[in-house]
């Protein structure tokens, strides 16, 4: 029995609240026990089985004894963030659960206030102070399983466990009818699985890569863009891995000649998270990549993308417009689905109708119509863009122009008094009017109707937690053209490393941008289909700040690095 047990046992006996002989009883019921098989019951649970007395009575006493917060954590939710801060196995040491965090303070609930060497333990793993609050110690180690996950085996055990028996079961099928979280009883290759996909979620990840090679079986994760080697699986269980993730997300296992499509529901914690299942086959096996679509995690407001506040409003004049043709350009990957809705949460608003298409459709927006692409019954860019029109929106997201049908209907829609917002695959925003026009669309048709076109690339922030200030050395100002005067004016930063960015020195990623406002100067040159080197430079002359120009602002005011912009933006050099 711990001490904080003794301690409440007899303040309740003080207080009233249990009788001498209840507490004989209780006693003589943990002697009995004889099983040597397991382990005896507390004396505390036995008063909470036997006498009706809870768990929340005895954690309230202590609160009220020493003078602490008790919290309902009934009420307390999961934060990513102060979960990354303090792993599962600290958190069921010491039965604590970070609550919440408050400046540089974290409040963590512990069930037994006179272990103070748990809770100097805690803040000095934190590296931060530790405010306690009492809860029960059975609702703490709930909230642990229920948001951590239940406690996993480890890499290494599930793989001694698996059998050929388990890898046939899954490559045959046999075992497809678990959920994807996996039983108690399921085969360790479905627990292997379903770890690998809850490391992933946990540490951030955007993709999963499963890759057949020759001799090994590589699993990648793509973490702020950036792929990060984990530890790797037998080749042999190469086969019954990508079956079992073919199973969940309900594409042909016998089908291994051409490339297949799906998708997988998983539940980690109270979060639902979906998975795009996109199968190739290769000279070593079929590569699986699962990309992670977190739909609690979509961050929809303009200053969460990075924006400065300059840009800012000039992105809110562009799409609170009433009509015309507003792109997006980069290339995949460089966050443009996520800017456009953004821009269609700025300016939902009750008195507008809302409509998009898209292939596929990634997240779910509240009072918006969004309509998936089905090639395959007809149901194209095109023809969705037709049958839309006739649903009279104020405001249509195309997810992407493809071909002159595409942009010609956009294109229309945007001249009869639609605003309509679309991405293209350009490397920078004047490139995007050459592109429209190589498509097929006249000159003119893209004068009249080009509003605005901004071009994104996504850089790694440095992590708040461990970024200190740092001389970079003339070749790294030279790199990006930074003046004297501009450097004795700014803090430069660089990221240690620490856990909280798994060593990297970054966390998250924002984007830099370069915004393309047509004019009437502008539009008389697209209209004499001027080129793109034409248009840029008269944009510059206009005001526009290359991504490099914009990345080099971020850099001054400590929000990335150097290195980081220069490797992102290697062709916009001048």
């Amino acid at each position: 029995m711990t001490s904080a047990d003794d301690f409440v046992i007899q303040l309740a006996l003080d207080k009233g609240m249990l009788q001498a002989g209840q507490i004989s009883a209780a006693r003589a019921l943990v002697a009995e026990h004889t099983d040597l098989t397991t382990a005896p019951p507390k004396l505390i649970e036995v008063l909470i089985a036997e006498h009706g007395v809870t768990s929340k009575q005895f954690a309230k006493l202590l609160a009220d004894e020493f003078g602490m917060p008790m919290v309902d954590m009934t009420n307390v939710r999961a934060s990513s963030e102060l979960m990354a801060l303090l792993p599962r196995n600290l958190a069921v040491k010491y039965t604590a659960f970070p609550v919440a965090r408050d400046g540089n303070t974290i409040r963590v609930a512990i069930s037994d206030p006179l272990d103070v060497d748990a809770i100097d333990s805690l803040s000095h793993f934190l590296k931060l102070p530790v405010e306690p609050v009492i809860a029960p110690a059975d609702e703490i180690l709930a909230h642990i399983d229920r948001f951590y996950g239940k406690d996993e085996e480890s890499m290494d055990q599930l793989l001694n466990d698996i059998s050929a028996s388990d890898e046939a079961q899954v490559i045959t099928g046999v075992a497809g009818t678990a959920g994807a979280e996996g039983d108690a009883g399921d085969a360790p290759i479905i627990k292997l699985v379903y770890q690998i996909i809850l490391e992933a979620f946990q540490r951030r990840a955007s993709d999963i890569h499963m890759e057949p090679l020759e001799k090994r079986f590589r699993v990648r994760y793509r973490i702020d863009g950036v792929l990060v080697e984990v530890d790797n699986p037998p080749k042999r269980l190469q086969l019954a891995m990508i079956s079992r993730i073919k199973i969940m997300a309900n594409i042909s296992i016998a089908e291994k000649r051409i490339p297949q499509d799906g998708r997988i529901q998983v539940t980690v914690g109270t979060k639902s998270i979906d998975l795009r299942v996109s199968s190739l086959p290769t000279g070593h096996g079929e590569s699986i990549v699962m990309r992670i679509l977190d739909k609690e995690g979509l961050q929809l407001g303009l200053p969460q993308l990075g924006f400065l506040s300059d840009d800012q409003a000039t992105m809110e004049r562009i799409i609170s417009l009433p009509d015309g043709l507003f792109l997006v350009t980069g290339p995949t990957g460089s966050g443009k689905t996520t800017t456009l809705y953004s821009c269609l949460h700025f300016i939902n608003k009750p008195d507008r109708k809302l409509i998009t298409v898209e292939d596929p459709v990634e997240y779910q927006l509240s009072g918006i119509n969004q309509v998936p692409v089905r090639a395959e019954v007809g149901m194209t860019f095109a023809n969705a863009l037709r049958s839309m029109l006739r649903q009279a929106p104020n405001i249509i997201m195309v997810g992407e122009i493809r071909d002159l049908e595409t942009a010609e209907i956009s294109i229309n829609a945007s001249l009869t008094g639609h605003m309509v917002f679309s991405t293209l695959h350009t490397n920078d925003a004047p490139g995007a009017v050459t592109r429209m026009i190589d498509i097929g669309v006249k000159p003119f048709l893209v004068s009249t109707s080009l509003r605005a076109v901004m071009a994104q690339r996504l850089t790694r922030k440095v992590c708040p937690k461990c970024k200190q200030a740092y001389v970079p050395d003339p070749r790294e100002l030279r790199s990006l053209n930074i003046t004297a005067q501009q450097a004795v004016n700014a803090t430069f930063v660089k990221g240690a490393g620490c856990d909280n960015c798994h060593g990297t020195g970054y966390r998250g990623r924002a984007g830099i941008f370069e915004i393309f406002v047509s004019n009437d100067e502008l539009q008389r040159m697209i209209y004499e289909n001027a080129g793109t080197a034409r248009l840029r430079d008269k944009a510059r002359s206009l005001g526009m700040r290359t991504m490099r120009e914009d990345g080099l602002r971020k850099v001054l005011t400590g929000m990335t690095t150097i290195e980081e912009v220069v490797s992102i933006t290697v062709g916009d050099a001048n």
